[in-house]
């Protein structure tokens, strides 16, 4: 049976008399079960219409109180508002607390009040994902038989940077030389050599500093930034900020339309695994792999929509001394 609210219209598919089965009809009407109930312009879903269903033997056992084949079959039988089901559910949800709570520990925060009683169990959980064989291949290229710079070079210009390998002490010249007319955002803590040829020969290039932080304006009206780097990965060619000294909030990465980044050969690891190794989880990170890009439906490539148009990236080798 079905009862419509405001404007509420039984259509084939939710009224219970056009089942084919009358006793279903009946059985509803002499208080055996509410089969449907709509409110205004509700539409039961097929899975809580039984007078569509066609078997009068659920509608009966639901108004004797008995649970069908149908409600012992279904996990959301025994299950509160919002809980996941079944036995199941305990072990799902004990999961979803060991992960969130390893989450916090690894971000500083700690536990938390409610979970503090669990470390038996957390003890338990790390001894048994210790345990774990780790026979398995964790890195694709052992810096000891293959040039990992070489490689990070070849993949960051596939991504469409401008890649350049300096020595130590030619650094400086090429920081100068790959710089335009215009003013340079450079964020707190990198290396003031590094900006010292700048000083001296470009006297067309303002070097603007970020204390207090520059408008969205003032970002977008530069001509570019200068950073550093906390690592990179010569498998993917991609350089990971942790914004932490000579890297300078997000923002200043994203907005100007020219990046330029400077990654020491120290830096760079082999692969994925060997860079995430090296962060830290509770700093914020920004992954970038080539100039920012985009392409439409017709897969013409637009760059600079999302960060900078120009990623120009100087490999410096380590000093020699």
């Amino acid at each position: 049976m079905t009862t419509g609210g405001s404007g509420a219209r039984p259509g084939p598919d939710r009224d219970a008399a056009s089942s084919g089965n009358a006793s279903d009809v009946n059985k509803a009407g002499r208080g055996g079960c509410e089969v449907t109930t709509g409110g205004s312009g509700a539409r039961p879903g097929p899975d809580r219409d039984v007078g569509n269903s066609g078997n009068a033997s659920d509608v009966n056992k639901a108004g004797r109180g008995e649970s069908s084949s149908r409600d012992r079959a279904s996990p959301r039988a025994d299950s509160g508002a919002g809980a996941v089901p079944g036995a199941a559910s305990i072990s799902r949800l004990s999961s979803r607390q060991q992960i969130l709570r390893r989450v916090r520990a690894a971000t500083g925060r700690g536990a938390g009040p409610a979970e503090a009683g669990a470390s038996a169990d957390e003890a338990a959980a790390d001894a048994e994902y210790g345990a774990l064989p780790r026979d398995y291949l964790r890195a694709h290229h052992d810096p000891a038989e293959h040039d990992i710079v070489a490689l990070f070079a070849e993949r960051a210009a596939d991504y469409r940077a401008v890649v350049q390998r300096v020595a130590a002490d030619g650094l400086p010249g090429a920081i100068a030389r790959a710089l335009t007319a215009g003013t340079f955002v450079v964020p707190a803590g990198l290396p003031p050599d590094w900006l010292a040829q700048v000083a001296a020969d470009r006297a067309d290039v303002l070097l603007a500093g970020d204390d207090p932080p520059l408008s969205a304006a003032a970002l977008d009206a530069a001509a570019g930034v200068i950073t550093g780097c906390t690592v990179a990965i010569a498998e993917t060619g991609t350089i990971i900020l942790d914004h932490g000294p000579g890297q300078g909030r997000r923002a200043l990465t994203l907005v100007p339309d020219f990046h330029l980044v400077i990654v020491r050969h120290e830096q760079i690891a082999a692969d994925l695994p060997g860079a995430l190794s090296r962060l830290d989880p509770a700093r914020p990170q920004t992954l970038i792999s080539g100039p920012s890009a985009t392409s439409d439906i017709e897969l013409v490539r637009v760059e600079g929509v999302h960060g900078p148009r120009t990623l120009h990236v100087l490999i410096a080798a380590p000093d020699p001394a």
